[in-house]
């Protein structure tokens, strides 16, 4: 599966931009694409003008997920043991809340519900 789509990139550029611009909170924004694989999720905000640095809530499934920062193309080559199956994009997810607070839902729960 195809992780990262141009509509996808663009809103991410995008949300970059605004929060460059206005010097503002990283996490008052809405994420744009979940990532999941194994117990590991990661709802991504942001991608930074490097084409490879994504920013957003990161849960290893170790249940402490925070703010982060994810290489995509570390996403793209992850082998998920113990079948090596890789990272997937949840295609029906649609963000209903800003980044900050499915971070304290996830803080409450010890992960991320999305």
């Amino acid at each position: 599966m195809k992780l990262m789509t141009k509509t996808i990139e663009r809103k991410l550029k995008q949300n970059h931009e605004t929060i460059e611009k206005l010097l503002g909170d990283d996490t008052a924004i809405k994420p744009i694409v979940k990532f999941f694989g194994g117990s590991a999720t990661w709802l991504i905000s942001e991608m930074h003008p490097d084409n490879d640095t994504l920013f957003g809530l990161c849960d290893l499934g170790l249940g402490t997920p925070d703010y982060g920062t994810v290489s995509l193309s570390e996403l793209q080559s992850l082998k998920i043991p113990p079948f090596g199956l890789g990272v997937e994009r949840d295609l029906l997810f649609i963000a209903d809340k800003t980044l900050s607070k499915y971070a304290d839902d996830a803080q409450i729960s010890g992960r991320i519900s999305a």
